[in-house]
């Protein structure tokens, strides 16, 4: 397709592209403000391993895996709840809290959820106390060569807000409308291209070139449709149609 058709294209259903955009943006903004805010907190705990040993090293990190496991457990829960002071059951809280854990820099992190930030921020703190007293009683018992040093980071922590994002979901919603019109666009235009409108898609889909064609000039449909009107006003059939149905 050269240039002009695009522009020709561009002008007859452009308009599908801009109203796709201006819906899917609109309705991802409306969509986006009527969500509850919900704020989120951080914690970073540090699994240090007591000797740099490259043994104590990998056991170390093969146990990061086993503990962000046992920290997501509903007794671990149940205690910080409790300790907390929360309201809240167990498997609520388990689904507010996410537990990453990155051996590369033998750091565990430990993030809650919820629709107030105090609380969020006391859900993750309490969740990394319960965390590290417990792991702290259990190396007590160790040689202190074989331990791993379990602390929190920093407990100076914040609490962001993550949801609603009106202006992000609005520009996603935006782009994906953008994809949406353009698609309807194109299979109209290939849809289109299967009926012989133009001498074009004579020669396209019959692979015969176009020797002439016969116009309709435009005052010639206008009297026809006029005379046509006109008949069937006065009770009469026009000609074609009676031969039709004789």
């Amino acid at each position: 397709m050269s240039i002009q058709d695009y522009l020709r294209i561009l002008r007859r259903r452009g308009w599908i592209v801009v109203l796709a955009v201006v819906l899917a943006g609109a309705a991802a903004f409306g969509v986006s403000s009527l969500q509850e805010e919900m704020y989120r907190a951080t914690v970073q705990v540090s699994t240090v391993p007591a000797r740099p040993d490259w043994g104590l090293g990998n056991t170390a990190k093969d146990l990061m895996r086993n503990f962000a496991i046992n920290i997501q457990t509903p007794e671990v829960a149940q205690r910080v709840i409790e300790r907390a002071q929360l309201d809240q059951n167990p498997y609520t809280f388990l689904s507010l809290v996410k537990v990453t854990p990155d051996s590369s820099t033998f750091m565990i992190k430990i993030e809650a959820r919820d629709r107030d930030p105090e609380v969020a921020k006391l859900m993750a703190i309490t969740l990394a106390d319960e965390f590290v007293d417990e792991r702290t009683a259990y190396y007590a018992q160790q040689d202190k060569g074989n331990r791993i040093e379990v602390k929190i980071v920093s407990r100076a922590i914040g609490a962001d807000m993550y949801q609603p994002q009106p202006l992000l979901n609005a520009v996603a919603g935006t782009v994906l409308g953008l994809l949406f019109g353009i698609a309807v666009v194109l299979l109209l235009t290939w849809m289109e291209s299967s009926y012989l409108r133009t001498p074009e898609s004579v020669e396209r889909s019959l692979a015969v070139p176009v020797l002439g064609a016969i116009p309709v000039a435009a005052n010639e449909r206008g009297n026809a449709a006029y005379a046509a009107g006109q008949m069937r006003r006065d009770g009469l059939e026009p000609a074609a149609q009676r031969t039709l149905s004789a």
